[in-house]
């Protein structure tokens, strides 16, 4: 297995468009679409897909078993905040229920803690079961209930909010 940064995922592994057209390919459904990124279009286009790391504090991951790309995950840096939130995690349908995501979830996390800020959040959509599972298994705890509502107010939906253990 091998985690790459998106923009060192050129050679052997391929270029933007391919990472990009096989990870907008992985939701199969538009609920799917929904828990994984929010967005609501299917089939999810690849360039929108390849246009998220290039957004300001977003660094995307791939997610390798040999030649294979079978996960996708990014970084939210906010220094002002003084945290990392892991965003937009997702495992190809062919790998899943081997552990996978929760091994990307690891290495994420990792990732994370290597930047010097002093939190690890993400957010879940709560009706995503599996990724929910996955992140309990990671080591994730939600956080209290009032400050879960008060992150809640902008938002579309009531995430279930979750942080790292230090």
């Amino acid at each position: 297995m091998e985690l790459l940064r998106s923009d060192d995922a050129g050679g052997p592994h391929g270029g933007d468009a391919t990472y990009a057209g096989a990870v907008a390919g992985w939701p199969v459904t538009a609920r799917e679409v929904a828990l994984w990124c929010g967005r609501h279009e299917h089939p999810l286009a690849g360039a929108v897909v390849a246009g998220w790391r290039d957004a300001e504090d977003v660094e995307a991951y791939l997610l390798y078993d040999g030649p294979e790309l079978v996960g996708y995950g990014e970084l939210w840096l906010d220094a002002e905040e003084d945290e990392v939130e892991l965003a937009r995690v997702i495992v190809a349908p062919s790998a899943r229920g081997r552990g996978l995501g929760r091994r990307l979830v690891a290495w994420l996390t990792a990732r994370a803690r290597l930047t010097g800020l002093a939190e690890v959040f993400l957010r879940v959509h709560p009706d995503n079961d599996a990724a929910l599972r996955c992140y309990l298994g990671a080591g994730f705890a939600p956080v209290p209930a009032e400050q879960a509502a008060e992150w809640n107010v902008p938002q579309p939906v009531a995430y279930i909010w979750l942080r790292h253990g230090n």
